[in-house]
């Protein structure tokens, strides 16, 4: 059975690579201000799709690759959700995946 690590880090690449699927990955990085802000998921300086990709996806391979603790909660599905609601059939995937990061996260062993 794969561990834990590694299910997550696959988890990474398939949240990725839908975010590339749906056109929504970018080759330019938001400025350094929109990526200091301190509200939750960025809310006030990047799209959520923003923050994904330039927030969250390195902190989290960041995580992987240290060996270091991971957080042992995760709601970013019940984000992701409250963001596309006006887009779910678009999102839906995206939506998936980040359900399965959340349980992944969640999973003690």
């Amino acid at each position: 059975m794969e561990s834990r690590v590694a299910l997550l880090a696959e988890q990474l690449l398939l949240i990725e690579r839908e975010l590339r699927v749906l056109g929504w990955w970018q080759d330019e990085a938001p400025s350094a201000e929109a990526l200091a802000s301190q509200e939750p998921f960025c809310v006030d300086t990047l799209t959520f799709e923003q923050w994904l990709q330039w927030i969250f996806l390195p902190r989290m391979k960041q995580l992987l690759e240290a060996g270091a603790a991971l957080p042992s909660v995760s709601g970013i599905q019940a984000m992701a959700e409250m963001v596309y609601q006006q887009q779910a059939g678009v999102a839906r995937r995206l939506q998936e995946l980040l359900g399965e990061f959340d349980q992944l996260i969640t999973r003690t062993s």
